[in-house]
């Protein structure tokens, strides 16, 4: 199946603790169905000082379910995402504006 949120997109969060909060997709595991969205779902990490690298408390963003996250369209509104044939090429669209997401 053809994936509706890729890296990059800008989406909200529809459910849980950071329900309203807006990101972009840094990455998506699409056989767990789960998507990490910069500055969502941020947990502390306490990793060990290395010759290399500076231990300490670290942020990092927690991957999010994918059924929880909705695309931003060109209105700021969030959106679902369909897919029609412009000519040869499947593209993707926004449901409420109808506008060409990946051109």
């Amino acid at each position: 199946m053809a994936a509706k949120l890729k890296k990059g997109d800008k989406v909200v969060v529809l459910a849980g603790k950071d329900k309203g909060q807006e990101g972009v997709i840094a990455s998506v595991d699409p056989k767990s169905g789960k998507a990490v969205v910069e500055g969502v779902n941020m947990a502390i990490r306490h990793t060990r000082q290395s010759q290399t690298e500076q231990g300490g408390r670290l942020p990092i963003a927690l991957p999010v379910q994918l059924s929880n996250l909705a695309f931003l369209d060109a209105n700021g509104k969030a959106t679902r995402v369909g897919f029609r044939m412009e000519g040869d090429k499947k593209v993707r669209f926004a449901k409420t504006t109808g506008d060409v997401i990946d051109a």
